[in-house]
């Protein structure tokens, strides 16, 4: 009998081998049940993960909107402070105040305006916004539905 080092499972052992010498091969892989339990794991990270990052980018996207209604505001404001009145032409706005355009992001801002109120309105114009309530701000700064302002 002649002792033969073989690797079994990791350590060195040495096994009893008769004369003849078998050299058996090492098996290398991953076996079923090993992808099996990786796969689920990833499914389970992916179902966590997945709502947690659109949510983000709905309120990443909202952003673009509120401060479009905050520089709308400020527009009027230096309007209103030059002129002594409110005005209902955005284009003027934009040029001339640094107002918003039409459209920002996936939002389309509306303004109604009088000489001495206005309100605008940033309304969600895609599919991937259609979550969302129309955001408001009017010309005292109270900015609707305020729980969508705070996040």
């Amino acid at each position: 009998m002649l002792l033969v080092p073989k690797k079994v499972l990791g350590t060195n052992s040495f096994v009893l081998r008769g004369t003849a010498m078998k050299i058996m091969s090492c098996h290398k892989g991953i076996t079923l049940i090993e992808l099996l339990v990786v796969v689920v794991i990833v499914a389970i990270l992916a179902a966590i993960a997945i709502p947690s990052y659109s949510g983000y980018m709905v309120r990443a996207r909202r952003a673009d909107a509120k401060t479009a209604l905050q520089q709308l505001r400020a527009a009027q404001e230096m309007r209103r402070a030059e002129y002594g009145s409110y005005s209902n032409d955005r284009a003027a706005l934009q040029t001339s105040w640094g107002g918003p355009a039409e459209y920002v992001g996936d939002y389309h801002i509306t303004l109604a305006a009088t000489a001495t109120t206005f309100t605008g309105t940033a309304a969600p114009n895609t599919a991937r916004q259609s979550s969302d309530p129309d955001l408001t701000i009017d010309q005292d700064g109270t900015k609707l539905p305020a729980d969508y302002w705070v996040k």
